[in-house]
């Protein structure tokens, strides 16, 4: 059985919808399983055992892996997602899981400047020392993200950013959910770590040329110091400070470690990525209105 772990979530639930899309059953493990499966084709709702699990409540995690051959693993970031995620690969090993495919972040390093990629440094060397196969994957910025922007950009038609004339390279959870989903199926292709990204990378200025063209009205780009840019997202855009300092850690790693792509998505699944531009397309209504 493939387990979901965050089946509710963009990459979870991209992941759940390119199995069942091709006929595999799935075990989809969610807080409120009543909101799964959501988005799926009904033809393939039946292929879905939609399971209550708390990564706060162990128990429900050793009920949920049992008789679980490969995890899909990912968490929304968060203070206590090195906790959650250590305490589900315990688990899952105890259960008898054989693959693990794990979410991860680029510079998933010991000395990374960004606090969250140190801590995936930390599940992934759980996993190596565990002996079990283990598939990690290495995405770039998500696309569906970019929503977030989405309320500015429609009000006052302005992006804000630390970045310079720094590229940050984007790719679609559907694209990362049908990687996920060839190396649950396709056993010569497990193992070993994929960075993910898109097409090609884009600076926040050409990003907001790309939507000041398809909204029709200019849309601006305004670059901030990193301190000012965190004390934006926090006061303007009301984040916790944790993830106003986690984008502006993501930010900056942009500018230090220029962003290239990577072909492993193509090589995956035999397609180009999606593109930043069709994402941008199939969104417009969102940055056109702002309560839309």
């Amino acid at each position: 059985m493939i387990t979901i772990m965050g089946a509710s979530g963009a990459t979870g639930g991209a992941t759940l919808r390119s199995l069942t899309a091709q006929g595999v059953p799935v075990r989809a493990l969610s807080r409120d399983p009543g909101r799964l499966p959501a988005g799926l084709d009904p033809r393939t709702r039946p292929l879905v055992e939609a399971v209550f699990a708390d990564a706060d409540d162990p128990e429900s995690l050793r009920t949920a892996f049992k008789g679980t051959s490969q995890l899909f693993l990912t968490m929304a970031n968060g203070p206590r997602q090195v906790e959650y995620e250590l305490r589900a690969v315990e688990l899952a090993l105890h259960a008898g899981v054989a693959h693990i495919v794990k979410v991860s972040a680029p510079a998933a390093e010991p000395h990374s400047p960004v606090a969250v990629s140190r801590g995936h440094h930390l599940i992934e060397e759980r996993l190596r020392a565990s002996g079990i196969t283990t598939t990690v994957l290495r995405p770039y910025a998500f696309m569906q993200k970019l929503l977030l922007l989405a309320p500015g950009i429609a009000a006052a038609g302005t992006i804000h950013g630390a970045m310079g004339a720094a590229r940050c390279n984007y790719i679609d959870c559907r694209d990362i959910g049908d990687v996920a989903a060839a190396v649950l199926t396709r056993p010569e292709a497990a193992g070993g770590s994929l960075a993910l990204t898109g097409g090609r990378a884009y600076s926040h200025l050409e990003l907001a040329g790309m939507l000041s063209d398809l909204l029709g009205r200019p849309v601006g780009y305004i670059d901030l110091p990193p301190e000012e840019l965190r004390a934006h997202l926090v006061v303007r855009a009301g984040m916790p400070d944790w993830l106003a300092a986690h984008v502006v850690e993501i930010q900056r790693l942009a500018v230090e470690r220029p962003e290239s792509p990577d072909d492993a998505a193509t090589r995956l699944t035999g397609r180009p990525p999606r593109t930043l531009e069709a994402f941008l397309q199939e969104h417009a209504e969102q940055f056109r209105h702002p309560f839309h």
